[in-house]
């Protein structure tokens, strides 16, 4: 009955281990990832901006664990439109973002979601990284 009660006290103690673990796997690995592609990261923000005028990142409104609500960052891909007529699926894509969609590096600064703990760079089943998608 001892270790029964004390199996209890350990779930109690530490609830979210496996939670912490996957966190600390994350940031792990996200830093490495944002220190390694670092210097494309600046070259794209260069080419968004020599492109032509507008910001370099685009949010997205996203839900998140827990139904909250949070800004997914992405590099523009699109020509801006200061005055929002143009619906989503209907703004042209410039060149530097056919080719950043193509290869999927518009999805880049999602890293910096997951270091805020707003995203995961694992899924619980690890079985694809959640930036990408």
């Amino acid at each position: 009955m001892r270790s029964v009660r004390r199996y209890q006290l350990f779930l109690r103690a530490y609830p979210d281990a496996a939670f912490q673990m996957r966190r600390l796997a994350d940031l792990v690995l996200t830093c490495v990832a944002l220190a390694a592609t670092l210097p494309l990261a600046l070259l794209i923000a260069l080419a968004i901006k020599c492109e032509g005028p507008g910001p370099i990142f685009e949010r997205q409104t996203c839900i998140g664990r827990g139904g909250r609500r949070f800004q997914m960052l992405k590099f523009r891909t699109t020509v801006a439109d200061r005055e929002h007529n143009v619906p989503v699926w209907a703004r042209k894509t410039t060149q530097v973002g056919q080719f950043l969609r193509s290869t999927r590096i518009e999805n880049l600064p999602q890293l910096c979601n997951v270091l805020r703990g707003e995203m995961r760079l694992i899924d619980r089943d690890g079985s694809s990284p959640s930036f990408l998608d």
